[in-house]
């Protein structure tokens, strides 16, 4: 049998309009993936000094790819889910995020500026600058006609045996587990923020197929898998307590009988000088958008990191016809000192030995340990600890998954 695919066939059956121009998409793919196959590359930029910016996660935890669509402000440009006639624009940028007058503040305050800053003896100078400072910072404009309340969705309870947060491979497999093992009858409830189930198994060859497999023995098995369902809370004032689902805009009240929290982590930046430029991303949206979406993001990426995974990346991007830098970035040996370019990532800096050398690249994808995602198991009351090698605050388990609190896991 031959190795899956790293690379799915893209075919574009919609157009966006992003600032004028029709761009091509596929129906219900991120409107960040259009952007990006387009060869659109600055998203946005930043608040105070708009710097040029781009998706660093394509998973809505960064801040990098806020744009203004179908005139709502700071939308998650890879969660809006592309559609025929959906009107694309940057924001906070003058007269364009391609060519931004305002980014001049970043010129002018080499050093930083606060907000003391502009602030001068003249109170008629004063209103007018503060008038400036609000226009240079700013996260776009509000939308021109005011939401209308009756058309919110309306909010509703739940209550199940089991509620599983994270449709990834640990959370479809342990409701699998879970389904396999309880008596008859026993509802579980599967929610995930993605717009499909399979979470990192979606960013590696085959791992779409993988995905579905295991979405389809769990709904064979009568378990519920709700995905664009992000759970963003645990309120214990309420009677018994209860886990706050964001379903379409609906609040989704929760209450189980056991909680698993399968919530993996957050992608992170490796340290080293100008990471925030462009073309700077984790090495999980690279794989997302080369092993999902059939989406090339580079001529010449370079992987920065060590492990298994940057090498399953690194081979999925030759096989793809592309050449590939690979740098380990470790301190023993070849490290990242700093990125090069301005608007777009040009190069990196690597030193060895106290020997400095430029290695060109068009994108840097970093491979860096997640940060555990335990917000919602530690505001349900299990114990976290700091652990330098694992990335930040974990939750506490026993070897079954046992926490603190007899009903999370």
């Amino acid at each position: 049998m031959s190795a899956p695919s790293p690379r799915p066939e893209r075919e574009p059956d919609c157009t966006i309009e992003y600032e004028g121009e029709p761009i091509p998409a596929v129906t219900g793919e991120p409107v960040a993936v259009a952007l990006t196959a387009a060869g659109t590359r600055v998203l946005s930029r930043s608040i105070k000094y708009h710097r040029p910016r781009s998706f660093f996660c394509m998973a809505g935890h960064c801040n990098g790819c806020l744009m203004r669509i179908d005139g709502v402000p700071n939308v998650k440009a890879c969660k809006a889910p592309a559609r025929a006639g959906l009107v694309v624009e940057r924001q906070n940028a003058f007269p364009s995020g391609s060519f931004d007058v305002l980014g001049a503040a970043d010129w002018f305050f080499p050093r930083g500026m606060d907000h003391h800053t502009l602030m001068t003896s003249s109170t008629a100078l004063n209103a007018i600058m503060r008038r400036v400072v609000r226009e240079v910072g700013g996260l776009g404009k509000l939308p021109e006609a005011a939401p209308d309340p009756a058309a919110w969705p309306a909010s509703g309870y739940r209550t199940v045996d089991v509620v599983v947060v994270g449709a990834g491979p640990a959370g479809l497999a342990a409701a699998i587990a879970c389904a396999r093992g309880a008596a008859g009858g026993t509802s579980i409830l599967v929610v995930d923020e993605g717009d499909r189930p399979g979470g990192s198994l979606l960013c590696h060859p085959g791992g779409v197929a993988r995905a579905d497999g295991l979405c389809e023995e769990a709904r064979a098995l009568g378990i519920e898998v709700r995905s664009g369902a992000p759970a963003f809370a645990w309120y214990p004032e309420d009677e018994g307590g209860l886990l706050a689902v964001d379903l379409a805009g609906a609040l989704l009240r929760v209450r189980a009988r056991r909680y698993l929290y399968a919530t993996g982590g957050y992608d992170v930046n490796a340290l080293f000088g100008d990471n925030d430029r462009p073309g700077i991303c984790a090495a999980r949206a690279v794989g997302m958008l080369l092993m999902r979406h059939g989406v090339v993001p580079a001529k010449r990426p370079l992987v920065l990191g060590r492990g298994a995974y940057a090498d399953v990346l690194a081979g999925a991007l030759a096989e793809a016809g592309v050449r590939v830098e690979r740098v380990d970035n470790d301190e023993h040996g070849e490290r990242a000192v700093a990125a090069r370019g301005s608007s777009w990532v040009s190069g990196l800096e690597v030193e060895r030995g106290g020997a400095r050398r430029k290695v060109a690249c068009d994108l840097i994808a970093v491979v860096e340990p997640p940060a555990p995602a335990s917000e919602l198991a530690r505001m349900h009351g299990a114990e976290a600890v700091f652990s330098a090698e694992g990335g930040g605050f974990a939750a506490q388990a026993d070897g079954d998954g046992r926490t603190r609190v007899p009903e999370v896991f």
